[in-house]
């Protein structure tokens, strides 16, 4: 019998950690969490990390492990878990993997383009470089060393212009040279179960948690971290709001709002992200017992 990975995904806010816990305490499994915004230690209320009483209840792996300070990716991750999985299917033939993070999921599913690591010294270099002479420099530079790339990104986020300017330099060749798109095959069957919920009720829903991040203290986290800003980990809905509130760019009333719509916004394309992979079977989170047969059903 193969062993089984169940990975559970859906948008911010859907109410993923709630059954991801119930399922994995019915089928006696640890938690694999795929929430990049949950690696970072230094970041727990804006990133909604489960509660002290839901880590112990539940066995959780990849949460508060790193450092904002720390470089980390999505090859990275599929490496790790890939060799973690071994390890916890000696105990259970089903391990339940959760949360949002589209690209940090398709590496362990789907495999990762075996992209190298980059010295930092490089980014750091590209970064400065947007700062001190903007977005259109990068694109000049990016179309020059990799048209093809040029061509097919998305030419207003400087993040990924910056990630393919930094492997072209690494590595002396295009970056779009390492996107083969190659599935991998895996020892390990996959299912893949989405929760999704009507818009409105989402919304709703993302709009008081946003409200319980702000009343368990999100505004003196951000605060504590501020210092910080430049780390990528913290180019993140919740504690960029505040840093412009800090710098005197919003106040506080449009800080908070602009988290709650562009929570929204990331949900929607979280949403988008998912939208053709035609292996995931979608439940509304209050459905337990109806994914609880689904998961039966495909099991040897």
């Amino acid at each position: 019998m193969r062993n089984i990975l169940i990975v559970l995904l859906g948008p911010t806010g859907v109410g993923k950690t709630d059954v991801s816990i119930d399922i994995s305490g019915i089928l006696h499994s640890e938690i694999i969490s795929c929430d990049s915004r949950q690696f970072y230690r230094e970041m727990s209320i804006g990133t909604a990390v489960p509660s002290d009483h839901q880590l112990k209840s539940i066995n959780h792996h990849f949460i508060k492990f790193l450092s904002v300070k720390d470089y980390y990716s999505a090859s990275l991750f599929e490496r790790d878990v890939l060799n973690l999985l071994p390890q916890l299917f000696k105990e259970n033939r089903i391990v339940v993997m959760t949360g949002g993070s589209g690209m940090y999921i398709n590496a362990v599913c789907s495999g990762y383009d075996d992209i190298p690591d980059v010295d930092p010294a490089i980014r750091e270099k590209y970064i400065d470089k947007f700062k001190e002479e903007g977005i259109e420099s990068l694109r000049i530079t990016l179309k020059l060393l990799d048209p093809e790339y040029y061509n097919n990104v998305d030419l207003k986020n400087h993040k990924r212009i910056i990630r393919a300017l930094e492997i072209c330099e690494t590595t002396g060749k295009p970056y779009s040279a390492f996107l083969k798109k190659e599935k991998r095959t895996r020892e390990f069957s996959i299912i893949k179960i989405g929760l999704d919920r009507p818009r409105k009720e989402l919304y709703e829903r993302i709009n008081t948690r946003v409200d319980g991040m702000i009343n368990q203290g999100l505004e003196e986290e951000a605060r504590g971290l501020y210092e910080l800003k430049n780390y990528n980990a913290l180019n993140t809905v919740g504690y960029k709001e505040f840093f412009e509130y800090f710098e005197g760019k919003v106040s506080l009333e449009k800080a908070i709002g602009l988290i709650k719509r562009n929570s929204r916004r990331y949900a929607k394309r979280q949403i988008t992200w998912w939208g053709k992979d035609k292996e995931i079977r979608w439940f509304h989170p209050d459905q337990q017992q109806e994914i609880l047969n689904f998961i039966i059903s495909k099991i040897d």
